[in-house]
């Protein structure tokens, strides 16, 4: 095979993966606006029936910069988060094995949205030692093609890859498993010996700032209630 001129190589990178990665990137920025949007219409129509339900209840969102906005649903918040990079997979990953991605590599290239979960006390009060969970993350390519890697339903409902195009729609049934799962995923006390020695810095600042580490499953597997991140 005849050698390309080294220019000629760099200007075909440029075509082959450059050019894929500026779009990938456009189309994520474009959906995580969509996202936002999503998000402000759940807030609008959720807050006021959760109010009527209970006046405890908190559903709002804020936008936190261009790749973060946070919701918070009752003692819950969900941080979605837009990666400024574009990646793709390993050799291993099902992706290759689509005849999607076969026909064209360029499909591989993808942008993503991360999903992660909260106690809204660790915020309320700046536990800053508090835990997150990633519980999903939606990969979107040049065509708008996506899927979800995450837990429960979030892994299998959003998998067809070859198919699938992510529009307003997709979304706002991605953003509600997301919640529906944030909410049926309850706060365990960790283990006894987990949390049996404490500093007396800890306790100083408990009248502030609890900083005993928190979160819904400390000290056991995430996967423990069997809904491992696919």
């Amino acid at each position: 095979m005849e050698k390309l001129p080294t220019h000629e190589l760099i200007l075909k990178l440029l075509k082959e993966k450059t050019v894929v990665q500026l779009d990938v990137r456009k189309n994520t920025q474009d959906m995580f606006r969509t996202m936002k949007q999503v998000l402000t219409e759940f807030t609008q129509t959720l807050s006021k029936k959760a109010v009527e339900l209970d006046k405890r209840i908190i559903v709002q969102h804020k936008d936190l910069n261009e790749s973060e906005v946070m919701l918070t649903i009752a003692e819950d918040v969900l941080i979605f988060y837009m990666q400024s990079n574009v990646f793709s997979f390993d050799r291993s990953h099902p992706v290759w094995q689509t005849s999607y991605v076969k026909k064209n590599e360029a499909n591989a290239f993808c942008g993503c949205i991360s999903i992660y979960n909260f106690l809204s006390d660790s915020f309320k009060y700046s536990r800053s030692n508090d835990l997150g969970y990633l519980i999903a993350r939606i990969f979107i390519n040049r065509e708008l093609h996506y899927f979800v890697e995450g837990k429960r339903q979030l892994g299998f409902l959003y998998n067809n890859f070859s198919s699938a195009v992510l529009d307003k729609p997709a979304i706002a049934d991605i953003v509600d498993s997301a919640i529906i799962y944030t909410l049926d995923f309850s706060l365990f006390a960790p283990p006894f010996d987990n949390v049996k020695e404490v500093s007396v810095s800890v306790m100083e600042e408990e009248a502030s700032k609890m900083q005993v580490q928190t979160g819904k499953r400390l000290g056991f597997r995430f996967g423990a209630d069997n809904d491992q991140i696919k």
